[in-house]
């Protein structure tokens, strides 16, 4: 398993975007969904230049910023994903239940080149903030917007200032610790046979298989390394990985799609486990990467985010 053990590379930039409120908060229990739904929105008319026009029947489908953040369509060359009319979408929310006071957090990660199109998420996220989420929603007034992984002045936005970034990079892997604990914090959505994999089926290989899929996508649609191991034999490894004390639990959600005009169930696994070094050393890098990432179903709003936690682990800028 050589190959199983080259490092994943995908760069990203992690940043804060700060919203100021004049009325109390009133968010739904999980507002990724919502803030996913008005950056949508807010994108759209942002760039859309050609109103009333479906995006894959439009002449720049494949040049337009929204098409490639909102709907990301593979390449018509593309060796992956050809049968599936979207790749997973260059960037994730980052979406904190606890923290609903002003001012408000909101955590975006931009994935490989998607941090050139950082101006367009700016905008349209003001423009969402402005907006509100919903009908009954206050407005947002987003006041900066900070990156995370700048190595100094970390302001990179501010209205009326000019925009300054530090381009992506790959977290560093730090060495493996000899056990710890991965803590799941919004619902884990994993399928397995078309089915949800709940807290008495769940292993190690569900987790590490659609995670190691999600990282594949993301490199190859989305940066200039596309991973290349082993995949075939890293899944069937991980399968023999032991968790050990699981406590876990399903966790019931309910979001209301505007596109589909339905109320759909977006329930999954919370809690917690813990793993052994000896057990996982082939898929530590990719574990460590995915807590930025996420993993699962929802990822992009803010679904399946985890945390590593060891007494010999730093803290990372995945837990803002």
């Amino acid at each position: 398993m050589s190959s199983a053990r080259q490092l994943p590379s995908l760069p990203l930039a992690v940043f804060r975007c700060h919203f100021e409120t004049t009325e109390p908060l009133r968010l739904p229990a999980y507002a990724g969904s919502a803030w996913r739904g008005a950056f949508g929105h807010a994108l759209k008319r942002t760039v859309c230049v050609v109103r009333g026009t479906e995006c894959r029947s439009c002449l720049l489908y494949r040049s337009c910023v929204y098409p490639y953040v909102f709907e990301t369509p593979p390449p018509p060359d593309s060796e992956k994903m050809r049968r599936y009319t979207t790749a997973p979408h260059p960037f994730a929310l980052r979406i904190d239940p606890r923290r609903n006071g002003t001012p408000y957090k909101l955590g975006v990660t931009l994935f490989g080149r998607a941090d050139r199109h950082l101006p367009y998420f700016i905008h349209a996220l003001d423009q969402a903030g402005k907006a509100g989420l919903s009908r009954a929603s206050q407005a947002f007034e987003l006041i900066k917007v900070e990156q995370a992984d700048a190595p100094e002045n970390p302001i990179v936005y501010e209205p009326g200032q000019p925009l300054r970034m530090t381009p992506g990079r790959t977290p560093a892997i730090p060495a493996l610790p000899e056990r710890f604990e991965i803590r799941i914090e919004t619902p884990l959505r994993l399928k397995r046979e078309d089915h949800l994999v709940t807290p008495a089926q769940f292993g190690f290989g569900e987790l590490f298989g659609h995670l190691l899929r999600r990282l594949s996508m993301l490199s190859y649609f989305h940066t200039d390394t596309p991973l290349e191991v082993d995949f075939a034999a890293l899944t069937q490894a991980s399968r023999n990985v032991p968790v050990h004390e699981p406590k876990l639990r399903w966790h019931d959600w309910t979001r209301y799609s505007s596109r589909q005009q339905t109320a759909m169930q977006m329930g999954g696994l919370l809690g917690r486990f813990e793993l052994r070094g000896e057990d996982i050393e082939a898929f530590w890098p990719y574990l460590w990467l995915g807590q930025w990432t996420h993993v699962g179903k929802g990822a992009t709003m803010g679904l399946g985010r985890y945390r590593i936690r060891a007494a010999s682990l730093p803290e990372t800028l995945a837990d803002d």
